[in-house]
């Protein structure tokens, strides 16, 4: 593991550029609108999210688990492996990095037989298909795909120095505790709902931080516009995260999951066969 982020694997290999991410989604694009896209990312992280929920982890090991299935979906189109299969698979996967030892195999299939049973029963009409030797060999191919670069580095970590920091100020004396906690939890909020974008996948976790403790303090009503200006950071990237997080709640607003069952059917799917329960680059 780096010691650092800017060693790491995730800053050397894995932050991209946005057209980057145009072109290595253009075989899907070619099927699906931006929005459908986004949407369809919005509906997967959601039962990535709940999926979590149900198993009892921790928000990193959701969060982790987002990543490894943007990234998959960076590189692959859709047709290349059932989403409906690599979720659970990144669960399971980000559960052993992040050393949470609670996901044992027969929960992790028990836990998304029920939620597609109950949550997710208007968007899919049959049981969840899979078992476990197909999720463990989808776990292999996530993890060659990924070439075994499995350590994230997650906007939490900032997030929590730069509130303290705040709070050790002196010249901002009504920065009290419930007030600390207050704009923490909201800017804790915004960090996790950027996982339902391509924030993650184009930002380093520090800038991200900063966009949504800036955005906690417009939600809070609190100004340390001051703080914000000495940071040594690019504001411009700050600025155009922040818009991105905009774009997000504009787009969510008006997500519907009902429509997703329509946007489901148009999306690339694998070309299966009686043998297999999925194929890699269409195979």
């Amino acid at each position: 593991m780096a010691g650092n982020f800017w060693q790491s694997s995730h800053f050397q290999e894995w932050l991209l550029e946005k057209q980057d991410l145009m072109r290595e989604r253009n075989t899907d694009l070619q099927v699906l609108t931006e929005e459908e896209y986004q949407k369809l990312m919005i509906f997967w992280t959601n039962f990535i999210q709940v999926l979590g929920e149900y198993l009892n982890v921790r928000q990193q090991v959701i969060s982790t688990a987002f990543v490894y299935f943007k990234r998959f979906y960076l590189r692959n189109s859709f047709k290349c492996v059932d989403p409906l299969l690599m979720a659970p698979t990144c669960c399971l996967l980000a559960s052993k990095v992040e050393e949470f030892g609670g996901v044992t195999n027969t929960r992790l299939i028990t836990g998304v037989q029920t939620i597609v049973k109950t949550k997710y029963s208007h968007t899919f009409p049959q049981e969840f298909p899979y078992r476990i030797n197909h999720v463990l060999e989808c776990e292999f191919f996530l993890l060659e795909l990924m070439d075994c670069c499995l350590i994230l580095y997650h906007p939490y970590r900032p997030l929590l120095r730069y509130v303290q920091d705040l709070k050790e100020i002196k010249e901002l004396k009504e920065f009290s505790r419930d007030s600390k906690d207050e704009l923490l939890s909201t800017a804790w909020n915004v960090v996790n709902d950027t996982y339902r974008s391509d924030i993650p996948l184009l930002y380093p976790p520090h800038l991200i931080a900063i966009a949504c403790l800036h955005m906690g303090c417009v939600i809070c009503g609190k100004d340390y516009k001051q703080w914000f200006a000495e940071l040594n950071v690019d504001l411009d990237k700050v600025l155009d995260i922040t818009r991105q997080i905009l774009n997000l709640y504009e787009m969510w607003k008006n997500f519907d999951e009902n429509e997703m069952r329509s946007i489901l059917a148009k999306m690339p799917k694998p070309k299966t066969q009686p043998s297999r329960v999925y194929s890699i680059n269409g195979i």
